[in-house]
């Protein structure tokens, strides 16, 4: 699969869930994004299998994609 393009709402998720498992809802609480933006982008995340969906809206970080940029 083809690498992801991080936006600034990529890197909000990423740092949130760096400090531990989130939900798209305490992501947008503590962003200026909205809840739908970040489920969206959470989408993009777990797709490239960085980020891992627990269930019940729940999201952990797998692999953060921040770490191969040269």
């Amino acid at each position: 699969m083809a690498e992801i393009s991080l936006n600034p709402t990529d890197h909000a998720i990423l740092n949130l869930l760096n400090e531990g498992r989130c939900t798209p809802s305490y992501i947008a609480q503590q962003t200026d994004y909205t809840r739908g933006n970040i489920q969206n982008r959470l989408l993009r995340l777990v797709e490239h299998n960085y980020v891992n969906q627990l269930g019940g809206g729940l999201y952990e970080l797998i692999e953060d994609p921040r770490e191969n940029i040269k």
